[in-house]
């Protein structure tokens, strides 16, 4: 029985979520005493982790002893997923150990703004890992959203966008340099983004992503769309609000890159910027913010989640790991 390893936890800023709380919080019973137990635990009690998964839409194990990366990576292997190469993503990350990245390492002053996570390509992550390696001093949490619900209170606000963007979907356009530019949240460089320094090799790469490039003096324009800007999550049976337009339109600031342009319909109209705002507005006032501690993993479906950070007083190390 699962309730041998884990017991389910409540706090203040749980939301309900039909039978469960989103998100669940697991703690470890008193059988589960070390890493190697957590790892066990989690190969014995998979189908009872991943339906609770599907009822919660994110975990947070939290007290099971996982102190470092090779931990953290350990606790990933023993899901099973196989693995989402980080190829056509825009934030700067580096490769820790195994299938371990850092997370965004843009500077902690900035916020991230909420996003499925690479929802402007058409190959993402299914599921999304973090661990807390270092707690932030303040701030520098991760909220999350249900995306139904950002669905489901857009289209009562603003059915006729709504309409539009299930009809047109969107086209990203983003401007990378050569080398990655860590003092921006989409800092990623063409190289990094295509794992490869060969213009050739990338533009393959981008094909296989049905993304276009433009060669520039200083890097390379990219083109992304018409991709979908809602999609239907077979899991839950309901549309979702898959896409980075906020982030996009809010967040992707720097100096080869205008943020308003960067996201359009996909006819290519500009997005009426009250509405992109008050669809920020709804993101927050929907969010769930459980502050850090040492040790944490987060479990993200993201089908259904949307996530982002806020700035935070280092120290600060959060990792990450995609699955597909």
């Amino acid at each position: 029985m699962a309730e041998s390893s884990f017991t389910e936890t409540q706090f203040p800023q749980q939301k309900p979520l039909n039978t469960s709380q989103f998100p669940l919080i697991l703690t470890p019973t008193h059988n589960v005493t070390d890493i190697s137990c957590f790892t066990d635990a989690i190969k014995s009690h998979k189908q009872w982790l991943l339906s609770r998964l599907i009822s919660s839409a994110a975990i947070i194990f939290r007290g099971f002893q996982v102190s470092s990366a090779k931990e953290f990576n350990d606790v990933v292997e023993a899901f099973g997923f196989d693995e989402l190469p980080y190829v056509g993503g825009a934030a700067p990350r580096s490769n820790v150990v195994g299938r371990v990245f850092t997370a965004n390492e843009s500077p902690p002053h900035q916020k991230i703004p909420f996003h499925h996570e690479m929802a402007q390509v058409p190959e993402f992550p299914s599921k999304l890992f973090f661990f807390c390696e270092v707690e932030p001093k303040s701030g520098g949490e991760t909220p999350i959203v249900l995306s139904h619900i950002i669905y489901q209170r857009m289209k009562e606000r603003h059915p006729e966008f709504v309409q539009q963007l299930e009809e047109h979907g969107l086209i990203y356009t983003r401007v990378l340099g050569e080398g990655d530019n860590p003092s921006s949240p989409i800092g990623r460089g063409w190289k990094s983004t295509f794992l490869t320094d060969d213009k050739s090799v990338a533009e393959l790469r981008a094909a296989k992503l049905g993304m276009k490039l433009e060669w520039l003096e200083n890097g390379v324009k990219t083109i992304m769309g018409p991709i979908p800007g809602v999609k239907f999550d077979k899991s839950r049976q309901c549309k979702v609000w898959f896409n980075s337009m906020v982030a996009a339109y809010t967040g992707w600031e720097d100096e080869l890159n205008d943020p308003v342009k960067a996201v359009t319909f996909g006819d290519g109209r500009p997005l009426p910027s009250d509405i992109v705002y008050d669809c920020l507005h709804i993101l927050d006032e929907e969010s769930v913010a459980i502050p850090w501690k040492k040790g944490d993993v987060l479990l993200i479906d993201n089908w259904a989640v949307l996530h982002s950070r806020r700035s935070f007083e280092p120290p600060r190390r959060v990792l990450a790991s995609l699955c597909k």
